[in-house]
């Protein structure tokens, strides 16, 4: 049998002493556990329950013949077992810990040693329970929970390397982190929310009528209150030895409460909501970052691959979710407006989240999402303060194109960042327009994000010619004028998007259009309105493209957007012989929208017209999927914004179909692809939404299953979309791992 190493010996077999001993015997994972502990009642229980191997009454016999010594005792004690285990350590023998506090640890064996011993590698399981004693001892306590391993620089990488796969054997998930932000990350994470439990326990323990205020406690008391039932003398040296950072925690909670308490004194209605959604919106911010399977700085870090089997009709009548663009948009301009903005028919996909969340954190109340519904109270547009930390948004490119040029304007200095995949896209093309509008934008050495602002400068109005077009910069530029001294006019190559033009009017800003160039005056204000946001034709097309090539088929998509700066799938798809009709045609808040019917009908290949591309730039990987189910060739030129996208587009949709046997080739600017059969094969989204769920309607015609793999930000625009593709009869499921 194959061990990770000899001779472990735990000293303290308390809950986590005793679990991780049970965990290595139990797992066979190294070849003796000897376990050490003062009280001799616990160490012969740990010996009767089957625990450890051997029971060491000798400290130093025990350190004497360890390969790896664990210490599990509470962290008061470290510096005084280090001290008694010195004389027999030898200078091969690992070290580590389980307390809860590394630098008291640390500082311990700084003074002892000299310097901290290069195998001794600090450790912290977060996991545990208000049980105690080697009795509670439980070999699957870590599973599915986190250790942390805070390393020095001159740490051992053989002895790193072992502790780590010492915590993933017995099931951890293994992270690292430095000793300093260790201990002010678990100050907030842990030690204050302890302490506050036995603090509210004990103060309302001496209340007169106690009786009363236990016995019909609810649930939210008992869940917050169980952790005061933990090991007292535990918190207490936990409390001692990490006490700049938890006096510094409660400093911060005090300095909230004091505000709460404010609020409920005088009555401030929107201080009290601000305080509640956003504490709502975190936690299940945080609740979603645990599960991974959200926005948040290790954003989708949840393996999704969607398997798609052959054949299917595609039938029925449904709702996708709301338009992206114009979703972002209502929580900008509603929380710059004077007054409270209702939102319905909100995008709950995480990109439009990832908006939501940064004007909260720029301090906006907001209630909701609820069933798409959303409650701004504005702030006027002058009236957001500095975010807590740099602002995250995720996979959104409009959301960080967008809000650079809305806080060029602002007081305060700003960072944007995202995902890995955002990480990659080009930020020069906002970031040179407001740095002639007088904007202080920096980016980082390839042009990407993160993007960091400087606060407080003055914008003065520019005449932009766009070299490309793009409503992305358009939009950014413009927000920015609204900060701006004089007349800020933007002029397009292309007509794009013109959402942000709409949305302005409604609030009751001006905006001058005049055929491609689009004016606006710094200097006014914004009034709060209604907003219904319309189904977004991006996520439409999807199964658009799925009906036009699947024979049988007959769809309705209610409620859809054909704003007249969008519709280019729609054109495209008539052009290529789609029978596809707009049915109850009228105008919602300034966009106009209808039902769109699509029954099957043989396609045939075209040239796109290079005037409908900016029109359905988002929606060629669909339409690349129509093109092979066309009859003869269909040729896409103009479409280089295609090539940095959230994927390289063109490159991914060549890859992908090649895989399927489909005829493409891919160019500088677009496509040559050819009617031709598709097989079965697995294929890379590369993190792109809508690659995912191109390849995913491709198997309407493929005669073969499509494994498509990275899916996870499908999430980002369309959360129901396997739902709802299983509901008219797409043959896809999911897998998460």
């Amino acid at each position: 049998m194959s061990y990770l190493t000899g001779k472990v010996v735990v000293i303290g077999l308390g809950l986590i002493g005793g679990s991780l001993a049970k965990a290595l015997r139990t797992r066979g994972i190294c070849k003796t556990v000897i376990g050490y502990d003062r009280d001799e009642d616990e160490l012969a229980a740990g010996l009767r329950l089957g625990i450890i191997d051997e029971a060491a009454t000798d400290l130093l016999g025990a350190v004497e013949v360890a390969d790896v010594v664990v210490l599990a005792v509470p962290v008061k004690a470290m510096e005084t077992v280090l001290a008694e285990m010195l004389p027999a350590l030898r200078p091969e023998t690992i070290i580590t810990d389980v307390g809860s506090v590394k630098g008291n640890v640390i500082r311990a064996a700084q003074e002892l040693f000299g310097s901290v011993p290069n195998r001794f590698i600090p450790g912290h399981p977060i996991a545990g329970s208000e049980k105690s004693g080697v009795a509670a001892a439980d070999a699957t306590l870590f599973e599915h929970h986190k250790v942390i391993i805070t390393p020095l620089p001159q740490s051992d990488s053989d002895a790193v390397t072992l502790i780590a796969r010492m915590w993933q054997s017995v099931g951890a998930e293994v992270l690292q982190m430095d000793v300093e932000r260790h201990d002010e990350v678990l100050a907030a994470t842990s030690h204050l929310p302890h302490l506050l439990a036995f603090s509210l326990v004990d103060t309302l323990a001496q209340e007169q009528d106690r009786n009363d205020i236990f016995r019909y406690a609810a649930g939210g008391f008992r869940d917050f209150t169980r952790i005061a039932a933990s090991d007292p003398t535990m918190w207490h040296d936990v409390g001692l030895a990490n006490k700049t950072a938890i006096l510094q925690k409660i400093d911060e909670f005090t300095t909230g409460l004091a505000q709460l308490k404010q609020a409920i004194e005088t009555e401030d209605s929107r201080a009290m909501l601000g305080i509640f959604t956003r504490a709502k919106a975190a936690r299940e911010h945080f609740s979603k970052i645990l599960s991974g399977s959200a926005y948040s700085q290790t954003m989708t870090n949840t393996e999704t691959t969607f398997h798609a089997q052959p054949g299917g009709q595609v039938q029925g009548t449904i709702r996708v979710p709301g338009d992206k663009s114009i979703s972002h948009r209502s929580i900008m301009l509603g929380s710059l407006s004077d007054g409270v903005t209702e939102v319905t028919g909100f995008l709950e996909g995480e990109d439009s989240l990832a908006t939501l969340q940064a004007f909260r954190d720029m301090g906006v109340v907001i209630e909701g999402p609820h069933q798409g519904e959303v409650k701004i109270y504005g702030v006027g547009i002058n009236g957001l303060q500095q975010p807590p930390g740099p602002i995250y948004v995720g996979n959104s490119g409009t959301t960080i194109r967008l809000m650079s040029g809305l806080l060029a304007g602002q007081a305060f200095d700003s960072e944007l960042s995202g995902d890995a995949s955002l990480s990659k896209r080009p930020m020069e093309r906002v970031a040179k327009p407001l740095r002639l509008m007088g904007a202080n934008v920096e980016t980082d050495e390839n042009g990407c994000p993160p993007v960091k602002i400087k606060g407080g400068q003055q914008l003065k109005a520019i005449s932009y010619d766009m070299p490309i077009a793009s409503a992305q910069v358009k939009s950014c530029v413009m927000l920015a004028g609204l900060y701006s001294e004089g007349e800020t006019q933007v002029t397009e190559p292309a007509p794009t998007r013109d959402h942000t033009e709409r949305m302005l009017r409604g609030f009751g800003y001006q905006v001058d259009v005049d055929a491609n160039k689009v004016r606006l005056s710094g200097g006014g204000s914004l009034k709060a309105t209604k907003i219904d946001v319309p189904a977004d034709i991006s996520s439409a097309t999807f199964f658009m493209v799925a009906a036009a090539i699947t024979p049988d088929s007959d769809i309705t998509l209610e409620h859809v957007g054909i704003n007249p700066t969008r519709v280019g799938v729609i054109n495209i798809l008539k052009a290529m012989g789609s029978n596809l009709e707009l049915l109850n045609e009228r105008e919602v808040g300034g966009e106009p929208v209808a039902d769109i019917r699509i029954r099957y009908a043989p396609l045939k290949g075209i040239k796109i017209p290079e005037d409908q591309v900016p029109l359905a730039i988002d929606e060629f990987p669909a339409l690349f999927i129509a093109a092979v189910c066309a009859e003869g060739e269909t040729v896409l030129t103009g479409a280089e914004e295609l090539r940095v996208k959230e994927s390289d587009r063109i490159q991914a949709m060549v890859d992908g179909l090649k895989i399927l046997g489909a005829d493409i080739e891919g160019t500088p600017d677009g496509a040559i692809i050819r009617g031709s059969e598709m097989g079965g094969g697995v294929i890379e989204s590369h993190d792109d939404h809508r690659i995912a769920m191109s390849f995913t309607i491709a198997s309407l015609r493929a005669k073969g299953e499509i494994e498509v793999r990275e899916c996870a930000n499908v999430a980002t625009s369309f959360p129901n979309f396997v739902e709802l593709a299983q509901q008219v009869g797409i043959r896809v499921r999911k897998e998460e791992q």
